[in-house]
């Protein structure tokens, strides 16, 4: 690349830079509100839930607000843009910490319920951060605009623990009703920063353009491709993750390390986003998903082994690094297959698909931790990492064969 084009491609990505270091941030503090309910979800559950089986159910009402915000976000940015959507979005992150304490002070399951469905709701449109990013940088830039967005999971992975175990008994005799007023709190500042980015209103198709229809999406190898193995990517991650803590708890170690196990899960989840970028440009998007699933494989080995709390740290950090690997190069592979007049849409239809298939798996996890234990969490892993991985062969064997 010659000087002169690489002042270019500096030029035109300065505001695509500027956004992604702003949407970095609003990731970081929007991923605190994630990483707190996550880490207190199923241990508030298990104390709520009028049955045991039902413990992780709040997680599992979290995943359905995920699934059912991520079109209604899509609309919201098509008519009013990102900014305006995203504030929204950080309301919805507010009501989460607000309905948080009701719940628990009032011990009313169905409030706290409502609760993780508003965190879904926040957390759903913070997921689009990534291509929100995506929106004002070059081709060449847009898979390093993404990882950047995400380098700011790793702020998240140590705020969202460290404000369980600091403000866990704040407000005594309730636990955990000091974390959900600090929850709102960092919401409400998420919202402010969120008021700086600069991302134009997506533009109306041209005069004539023909929207192709949402089934013609379906009928793109490469986009049901990243579809399945983003599906089966987060799912997992959601799946196991969801289970953790309650198996912790359960092999009697503390809730502290419950909290430290999903730090260091949440920071391997994200910390690999500052060379994630390089590696697609290097080596391609279906390579680095297919290291994903490998390592998420991995994690369930380890997780099989033992449980000590090195096991599940090692196990939650292997499962956060396949995360990373799988979900970031499934991503830029959606990006990569939609055309500019409907990338919101195709990013609405890709979460919908990804976020429905989480909420099955969310919904399974608590009642196959209580009822078959956790080592029948990780075996589960195993058939879903190769369904997978056989997509993503498929899909890369056709694409090999096209060019």
């Amino acid at each position: 690349m010659t000087s002169t084009t690489s002042n270019a491609l500096s030029s035109g990505d300065r505001l695509a830079r500027r956004n992604a270091f702003i949407l970095a941030l609003a990731t970081a503090l929007a991923g605190a509100n994630t990483t707190v309910m996550f880490a207190t979800g199923a241990i508030v559950g298990a104390q709520l839930a009028p049955v045991r089986s039902l413990a992780t159910l709040p997680i599992s009402i979290f995943v359905v607000g995920l699934a059912a915000a991520s079109l209604p976000v899509g609309m919201l940015v098509r008519r009013y843009g990102r900014r305006t959507a995203y504030q929204i979005a950080s309301g919805a992150g507010m009501l989460t910490g607000l309905f948080g304490y009701l719940g628990v002070t009032l011990a009313s399951f169905p409030i706290f319920c409502l609760a993780t469905f508003s965190a879904g709701f926040y957390a759903s449109a913070a997921q689009s951060y990534r291509f929100a990013a995506a929106d004002t940088a070059t081709d060449a830039f847009r898979p390093k605009a993404i990882s950047w967005v995400m380098t700011g999971g790793v702020i998240a992975g140590v705020v969202g623990p460290q404000l369980v175990v600091w403000t866990k008994e704040a407000l005594p005799p309730v636990l955990f009703a000091g974390t959900y007023i600090g929850q709102a709190v960092v919401a409400l500042i998420a919202g402010v920063i969120i008021s700086f980015i600069d991302i134009p209103k997506p533009k109306a198709p041209p005069a004539g353009t023909i929207a192709r229809p949402t089934s013609a999406y379906f009928r793109d190898r490469a986009f049901v491709t990243a579809v399945i193995t983003g599906a089966a990517t987060y799912m997992l991650m959601n799946f196991v993750m969801t289970a953790a803590p309650l198996a912790m708890i359960g092999c009697n170690h503390s809730i502290d390390d419950a909290a430290y196990g999903i730090q260091w899960h949440v920071i391997a989840m994200y910390a690999p986003s500052f060379f994630t970028g390089n590696l697609i440009m290097r080596y391609g998007a279906p390579r680095i998903v297919a290291l994903g699933l490998a390592l998420t494989a991995i994690s369930a080995v380890v997780a099989l082994l033992g449980i000590t709390v090195m096991h599940f740290y090692i196990a939650l950090i292997l499962l956060g690094l396949g995360w990373n690997f799988g979900y970031i190069g499934a991503s830029a592979m959606v990006a990569d297959t939609a055309r500019p007049e409907e990338r919101t849409r195709v990013q609405s239809v890709n979460d919908f698909c990804v976020f429905g298939v989480m909420a099955i798996g969310s919904f399974s996890s608590g009642q196959i931790v209580t009822t078959y234990g956790w080592d029948m969490v990780n075996w589960v892993v195993f058939p879903i990492v190769a369904i997978a991985a056989v997509a993503l062969a498929m899909g890369s064997r056709r694409t090999t064969a096209r060019a």
